[in-house]
């Protein structure tokens, strides 16, 4: 399956379950298309790697679909998160990540500062960095979420993935080194305001 076509799925898993929660049972790939932002030839490019196709005249049953999108993505059953870094970043992920209830859960939070260890964040008492590894092999872990100060990331990626973490999610504003067999997504606010700001620029010399 494309990795673009991957990078949709999370929107298309979004759309149905909008539908569901209304109470929609079935819905056509132009009605789908539209919620997703995307046309309804591409979705339906995207859905037939799944092996689904849409009846002509019927459309797509929601919910089956919406079971076959959440499959793909492997967010069937209850993956174990450990969010390292519980500063006010790490703090509003771990009660967004606790509350989506998406095939996900919180299953440790860790922080090095005195003040943050012992308290409680979304139901769970936050841990001593210095139990890192023994966190995460505890709860067996293979997801993390990295909301740490730059200069002590790559050593917490590095302990990460030697305690058996294979996919990180990092909101850390530096580039970050991982070896083959380990997913790493970045999301750098910094840079994607920027990036708003140069269009921003752009719209503004075309406006004269």
């Amino acid at each position: 399956m494309p990795a673009s076509t991957v990078a949709r799925l999370p929107i298309y898993l979004r759309a149905l379950e909008q539908l569901a929660d209304g109470g929609v049972e079935r819905t056509s790939s132009g009605e789908l298309a539209e919620l997703a932002g995307v046309g309804p030839a591409q979705l339906r490019r995207d859905l037939s790697f799944l092996g689904s196709h849409g009846v002509r005249g019927v459309g797509y049953d929601v919910e089956h679909l919406q079971a076959q999108v959440a499959a793909a993505l492997g967010v069937t059953g209850d993956l174990a998160v450990v969010i390292v870094g519980i500063g006010n970043l790490g703090h509003a992920l771990a009660n967004y990540v606790a509350g989506a209830g998406k095939g996900f859960r919180v299953a440790a939070l860790v922080d090095a500062v005195p003040e943050v260890v012992g308290t409680t964040v979304a139901g769970l008492v936050v841990e001593h960095g210095r139990d890192l590894e023994a966190i995460v092999r505890r709860e067996r872990a293979t997801l993390a979420v990295l909301a740490t100060p730059a200069d002590v990331a790559q050593e917490l990626c590095d302990r990460l993935v030697a305690s058996g973490v294979t996919g990180i999610l990092t909101f850390v504003p530096r580039v970050l080194q991982v070896p083959d067999g380990v997913d790493l997504r970045s999301v750098d606010l910094a840079t994607e305001l920027q990036i708003l700001a140069f269009h921003e620029r752009r719209k503004d010399a075309a406006r004269g």
